[in-house]
């Protein structure tokens, strides 16, 4: 008999998710918590490449290899326009809502069912399955539940009533698309900016708009509706405030952008305790959220996905399969939360002093280099044929 899994979540981790398991023979339904899907939401992330090896096992990595462009290339450069150090992370940019609407419509053409405006209010075991109890008052019964609800994600609470809550790192976000504006650079390259006041990032798409954040520092963490109240205008002010006197085009960038993206705090999540109990688990940044300094937050969710297949196809009980996911995800994904954290620190202005900062950054970076030093998070490989030990 094949199983069932609910799937809490319908953003990007939720679809792979359920094509994960569609792969290893598990029958699935993704619900919702908004009413609408988030078509035209959202910035944009990058798709490292070893998450978009983890989409080719799954058949995804054509899908999504026309969206955004490749950008294989950082350049770092101080206040003062100095360029600090080079690096290669071959990787694609995507805006978000364009990945979201390719793997969500590629979900439901392969039969997956996807459900809006039910958001998970309470789940418990039944005699031979779970089942879910969502704010309109529906419920839904499956043999597993997985939680692909993130950051603030309520199945992390109903596995774990005393969960930590997301460490909040100290910086905000916002950023846009410029149009009509001529900047330094050639395209797919990723410029980040070391501001006297804010940390900015750039790169050129080919068609010649400008994909940008910036991320000014907060000491307090900001609540939802404090950050709701500013609007594009007050940001863009804010913005051309914080970057005023440094080099670079970040002014020129800002003025050039008709929308800039409402704000949102940064956040990661150091470990979660408890990822599952006998019929739920939680993934993607429900489990261990990174700051978007790592780069690998899209992809470890798909990485996820994929394992969490494999683990269910080879592991017949479904307790032992969870904790098979965990064994083989656990050790990987914090680490890479940690190296996000390092990253997201040194954007902080006058973090290590951007004297000390300017001399030692060339330094430690030619290291990365010469040495390889991040093969481990960017030369990851599933292979889908190996099979998965209890």
């Amino acid at each position: 008999m094949t199983k069932k899994a609910l799937i809490i979540g319908g953003g990007i981790a939720g679809p792979v998710t359920a094509m994960a398991l569609r792969r290893a023979g598990i029958d699935s339904e993704v619900f919702e918590a908004y009413d609408r899907g988030a078509d035209g939401v959202g910035a944009f992330l990058t798709l490292a490449v070893n998450g978009l090896e983890a989409l080719r096992l799954l058949d995804l990595h054509d899908l999504v290899c026309d969206l955004g462009m490749d950008s294989p290339v950082m350049e770092m450069l101080n206040a003062r326009g100095k360029l600090l150090a080079t690096t290669r992370q071959p990787s694609r940019t995507v805006r978000r809502a364009d990945l979201y609407r390719e793997l969500r419509d590629e979900a439901v053409r392969r039969g997956v069912r996807i459900h809006y405006g039910r958001r998970l209010v309470d789940a418990s075991a039944t005699s031979n399955g779970v089942r879910a109890v969502f704010a309109d008052g529906s419920e839904a019964e499956g043999d597993l539940l997985v939680g692909a609800d993130g950051l603030r994600s309520r199945t992390r609470a109903l596995i774990d009533p005393g969960a930590p809550r997301a460490r909040y790192v100290g910086l905000l976000n916002t950023g846009g698309f410029a149009e009509g504006v001529r900047v330094p650079g050639r395209p797919g390259v990723y410029h980040f900016i070391f501001g006297r006041r804010c940390f900015f990032g750039y790169l050129i798409h080919p068609e010649g708009s400008v994909w940008w954040f910036a991320n000014p520092p907060s000491r307090r963490e900001m609540t939802s509706e404090e950050l709701a109240a500013i609007g594009p205008e007050q940001w863009r002010a804010r913005l051309m405030d914080l970057f005023e006197g440094d080099a670079g085009p970040m002014r020129e960038i800002i003025a050039a952008t008709s929308h800039i993206l409402p704000g949102w705090n940064t956040y990661d999540f150091p470990t979660v305790p408890k990822w599952s109990t006998d019929r739920m688990v939680i993934l993607g940044d429900a489990a261990h959220a990174t700051s978007p300094s790592s780069g690998q937050g899209a992809s470890m969710a798909i990485e996820d996905a994929v394992v969490l297949g494999k683990c269910l196809r080879d592991v017949p009980d479904t307790p032992d399969a969870f904790a098979a996911f965990e064994r083989l995800r656990r050790e990987r994904v914090e680490r890479v939360v940690a190296h996000g954290k390092r990253n997201g620190d040194g954007k902080a202005p006058g973090a290590g002093g951007a004297f000390v900062r300017d001399l030692v950054l060339p330094v430690i970076m030619r290291q990365v280099e010469k040495r390889n030093a991040l093969a481990w998070m960017h030369d990851y490989r599933i292979t889908w044929d190996d099979r998965v030990a209890a």
